[in-house]
């Protein structure tokens, strides 16, 4: 799909607020309430939105503790990546999973309440999954950007 200037638009507002109304958009586009909600369908129906989500703030949650993990298998065969990226699904602290080039296989970022429940996830999931070899962890000390938004 070829994105126009004013998809782009659209997209950009969407990305910053995807709660506006499609008059609130379409006054920012200077096009109509019909233009625009065909144009967000058919960004829906080709893909290009693929889902809508509310952010959520992690201190609100007690889930504050963010820890980005590289994980690096015994070795690296189709089966042993389809056994961990199984069970890595099955993780609800594990946020995001890339498989990654490099000296490590895999980034996980992790999102917990403390150290405390760092070590015990560690200790009880994600080392307990098969074929892991290392782990190498880092915690943020503090957050200089955080953003969804990809701008086009």
């Amino acid at each position: 799909m070829k994105l126009d200037v004013i998809d782009r638009k659209l997209i950009n507002l969407l990305q910053k607020d995807s709660k506006q109304t499609t008059k609130q958009l379409s006054l920012q586009l200077d096009l109509s309430v019909t233009a625009v909600y065909e144009r967000i369908k058919k960004l829906e129906k080709e893909g290009v939105i693929s889902k809508y989500v509310a952010l959520i703030n992690t201190k609100k949650i007690n889930k504050s503790f963010q820890a980005f993990c590289h994980v690096k298998l015994i070795q690296h065969s189709r089966e042993y990546l389809s056994v961990f990226e199984r069970e890595i699904l099955k993780l609800d602290e594990v946020a995001e999973c890339f498989h990654i080039a490099g000296d490590y296989d895999y980034l996980l970022k992790i999102y917990v309440k403390d150290m405390e429940e760092y070590r015990e996830f560690m200790v009880n999931k994600l080392t307990t999954i098969k074929h892991i070899g290392s782990t190498q962890s880092s915690f943020t000390i503090g957050e200089v950007k955080n953003s969804t938004e990809i701008l086009l």
